[in-house]
């Protein structure tokens, strides 16, 4: 690895740690600290929401599924990034006025539904979120590899400790002021490769040449990728502090469609270029990688800020987790008893197993899927908490319900219970939408039949 690119990756983590620590309060409380309540216009939740969603996994997961199943599925794939927004944006004020006070989807869960509830909720968060943090070390190893030749392991340990350096000292307002920054960095250096990469090309390839599967495949694909990937989200508990740092709910509103749109712009644009590269014959590898295959015939020098945009991209999601993990962990105690130095130690803690695994260079494709499978069967129930009739017991009954639920299609075609738990769990690590449909409707039926057999409303906390 040359010393330029060692000079720029640094150079590009310690202007993310000055920013970050340049926003610590002196006077910092823990609510703030994980909060930055009432804090955020519209344009800084927009650049935040764009820059914490998007991660190194936009430079893998869209290309390979522009490749291999064509527009419907990257359009489904941009969707469901940015549904999540959206649902935030559409049902954030009611869960502001509800919990004005809040801090996580743990406390909302609570709230709505009781302690039983709220514990498989933050479960099920710290699952997603921890798969989240070691994929995303784990592909900034695996590019730095790519990019430049040689070993990745010292950038995985750059990343996660200049990062954890002012999440731990700054808490979410840190993560805001270095999301703003990392926001626009990454579509300019988005924009300068792809501009790149595609005047490399020979000429554009026609319309009847990019990849397709059959319309009814391709719309598979993109409606498990759209209930796969906005159920997950759902339970991002980062996503859930901007809710709490809006400075009021016109801002919440516009940054969420601000983000939201951003996404859809941003993973459309990266799922294209992956079906350039089939269309335009380029050989894209074994795992294929569309996106990295493309820069094989660019000029040389473009691998160095391709690699700064993976590490803008990975840091600013790797940010966001560490302290949305310290956010919902500081609140599962049932509130506000723990101090703001031990929210600071949970992040360095939880760390330290991620770190780990990411480490060893592993492929957590397969645990994602089974951590979304697990957010669609009780997205659903958790959500109706905002619904005056929903009981605890109608929210327990339908994730339950979806739980089963996702074990039906496998043991349907399997015939036995066994192959229902293989299917669900992935063996060849490829998403089908089955599973995932399964768990969300009956779900969502399971808990309005009992809501509804249960009686009037519930009297709110």
């Amino acid at each position: 690895m040359s010393t330029i690119t060692i000079a720029a990756i640094a150079a590009a983590l310690a202007c993310f740690t000055l920013l970050g620590l340049k926003a610590r309060r002196r006077d910092e409380r823990l609510d703030d600290y994980v909060t930055a309540r009432n804090s955020q216009s519209g344009m800084a939740l927009g650049l935040s929401f764009l820059a914490s969603g998007m991660g190194a996994w936009i430079l893998f997961a869209p290309p390979e599924i522009g490749a291999f199943v064509g527009p419907l599925a990257v359009a489904g794939y941009a969707l469901g990034s940015a549904l999540p927004f959206i649902v935030l944006g559409l049902f954030g004020p009611a869960i502001r006025r509800r919990l004005p006070e809040g801090r996580s989807i743990g406390e909302f869960a609570q709230h709505c539904h009781g302690s039983l509830v709220q514990r498989a909720v933050a479960l099920v968060s710290v699952l997603y979120m921890g798969c989240f943090l070691a994929a995303e070390l784990t592909a900034i190893g695996a590019i730095t590899g790519l990019l430049s030749g040689g070993s990745g392991q010292w950038v995985i340990l750059a990343v996660a400790v200049t990062t954890l350096v002012y999440t731990a000292a700054g808490g979410l307002r840190a993560s805001l002021a270095t999301d703003r920054w990392q926001a626009w960095l990454l579509m300019a250096l988005l924009v300068l490769v792809a501009g790149v990469t595609l005047s490399r090309l020979p000429s554009l390839p026609p319309l009847s040449a990019l990849p397709s599967l059959p319309t009814g495949d391709a719309l598979s694909v993109a409606l498990t990728l759209i209930i796969a990937v906005t159920a997950a989200n759902l339970f991002h508990q980062g996503y859930w502090q901007r809710v709490w740092a809006a400075r009021d709910d016109t801002a919440l509103v516009r940054g969420a469609w601000l983000g939201g749109g951003l996404t859809v712009i941003v993973v459309a644009v990266v799922g294209g270029l992956g079906m350039l590269a089939a269309a335009s014959g380029v050989a894209l590898g074994q795992p294929p990688i569309p996106f990295f295959a493309l820069l094989a015939d660019a000029p040389a020098w473009l691998a160095l800020p391709a690699l700064v945009l993976a590490v803008t991209l990975v840091a600013s999601s790797v940010d966001t987790l560490q302290n949305a993990l310290a956010s919902l962990a500081s609140a599962a105690g049932g509130g506000r008893q723990r101090s703001l130095r031990e929210a600071r130690w949970i992040t360095v803690v939880l760390m330290v197993p991620v770190v780990l695994i990411a480490l060893q260079g592993l492929s957590v494709l397969r645990l994602f899927l089974i951590a979304d499978l697990l957010c669609a069967a009780i997205v659903v129930p958790v959500m109706l908490g905002l619904w005056s009739r929903m009981r605890p017991l109608a929210a327990i009954g339908g994730g339950v319900a979806g739980l089963i639920a996702t074990l039906v299609p496998g043991w349907l075609a399997g015939g036995s219970l066994q192959a229902g738990l293989l299917a669900a769990s992935f063996p060849n690590g490829v998403p089908t939408l089955a599973p995932f449909l399964w768990a969300l409707v009956i779900s969502s039926l399971v808990s309005v039949a009992l809501a509804l057999v249960a009686g009037g409303p519930r009297q709110l906390a």
